[in-house]
């Protein structure tokens, strides 16, 4: 699908129907609004390597680089956005390829804000693609949603059989340190997955849709009391994912608890999805890491590095 195709395709989504007027500053999609990022992993010489690398700013990647001291052959590619937060009419594209026995890591440089509109909306496509025997870690820091903005994310994934994949999703409620009325301000936030094989064959899809008129986002078996959300797929073969399970203990905490986080089996032996609310953001970072540890110690065999002090 080439990005016009994509473009014309979130257009017609019927939750983007009421913000289709064009902003006052530069049309949607224009010059500059458009942000490409391609990614592509392989093998050479018994080593995983960022082969292919594709740019368009605002979207930016570097080089890949190999910290982790716990993973040492695993290339790490920090997504850096130069342009400050995602603003009405934005459009991105992102692609993340990993080769057969390949591994990866790619984040991002720090939290996906979406800044407050007037008009029109902000989306990021995702195509992720994981070959067979291959590993990708793509575990991007939280999305935070201002006041007004209204913000659509689209990712389908292709997984082997044998592959695992850990994709995670990370959101803050707003700016509620900025003012009250941050707190589930947002005009819309659309977040879809689309999971299949490399044959073409559906695995699940999921959505999370909510917005400012959505009254049941802070009931209490939804989001009361918290205001940091993450759901974080691990796509891996069964026996992986029952090892992973057996491990992960649930946690509901005390009476008065600062994270609660589960894990359930995904559709059709896919793999587990962990789900996480928590008070702040470091108490569902401190969960995920958690189930990331795991999953990276079967999967792979190798565990995560001690967790920097800045984290």
């Amino acid at each position: 699908m080439t990005l016009h195709e994509h473009l014309g395709r979130l257009d017609a989504a019927r939750e983007l129907r009421g913000y289709q007027t064009q902003p006052a500053q530069m049309r949607a999609a224009g010059p500059g609004k458009v942000g490409e990022l391609r990614l592509g992993f392989s093998m050479r010489h018994g080593r995983s390597v960022l082969h292919d690398l594709y740019r368009v700013a605002p979207l930016l990647v570097q080089q890949a680089l190999y910290w982790d001291e716990a993973m040492p052959e695993l290339p790490i590619c920090a997504i850096i956005s130069v342009g400050g937060g995602i603003l009405q009419g934005d459009r991105y594209r992102i692609e993340i390829s990993v080769g057969e026995g390949a591994c990866a890591l790619v984040n991002s440089q720090s939290a996906n804000r979406i800044h407050q509109m007037d008009a029109n909306y902000a989306s990021q496509h995702q195509t992720i693609k994981v070959d067979a025997g291959a590993y990708l870690e793509y575990l991007p820091d939280f999305t935070i949603p201002y006041r007004g903005s209204r913000f659509i994310n689209q990712t389908e994934i292709t997984v082997a059989p044998d592959a695992t994949l850990l994709y995670g999703e990370m959101v803050l409620a707003g700016r509620k340190h900025h003012h009250a009325e941050e707190r589930f301000g947002f005009d819309l936030l659309s977040m879809a997955v689309a999971v299949r094989r490399p044959d073409g064959r559906k695995l699940f899809a999921e959505k999370l849709l909510a917005g400012r008129d959505d009254g049941m986002i802070d009931f209490a078996a939804v989001m009361r009391g918290f205001d940091a959300f993450a759901n974080v797929m691990c796509i891996t073969p069964v026996e992986t994912a029952s090892r992973i399970k057996e491990r992960f203990e649930t946690n509901f905490g005390t009476d008065s608890p600062r994270a609660i986080s589960g894990v359930s089996r995904l559709p059709n032996g896919a793999g587990l999805m962990l789900r996480v609310v928590g008070v702040e953001s470091y108490d569902v970072r401190s969960e995920v890491r958690r189930f990331w540890r795991i999953v990276r110690e079967e999967a792979r065999g190798r565990t995560l590095p001690e967790e920097v002090l800045w984290r």
